[in-house]
């Protein structure tokens, strides 16, 4: 176990990294919802997060099930739509809020 101290840290330094990916795309959809008119307090809250999202993509509720069954494609398709709706384009909305949320949140918030 002479290694042990060395992989404790690169592992802790992963966590680290993802956990602040994950709160700068925390903050991009907060102020991407206050953007639209919506809580931002509704980006921390699970599957409600969802919800508000569609109703500013202005899709029907069943659309829940689409997001939360097909994973990436659900979110590439609201991408599409949240970026039309803040003037972006769709190449915008499907890669940077579909799939690399956190930079696309960012930007638009």
């Amino acid at each position: 176990m002479e290694n042990g101290g060395g992989a404790l840290a690169a592992s802790m330094f992963s966590n680290l990294i993802f956990l602040g990916i994950w709160i700068a795309g925390l903050v991009g959809m907060w102020k991407t919802f206050e953007k639209a008119g919506k809580p931002g307090w509704a980006a921390i809250i699970p599957i409600y997060n969802l919800i508000v999202l569609l109703e500013i993509i202005d899709r029907p509720m069943w659309w829940i099930l689409l997001l939360l069954c097909t994973g990436p494609i659900g979110m590439i398709l609201a991408g599409m739509d949240l970026g039309e709706n803040f003037g972006k384009d769709k190449a915008f909305g499907a890669i940077l809020l579909g799939l690399i949320w956190p930079v696309g949140y960012l930007m638009v918030g």
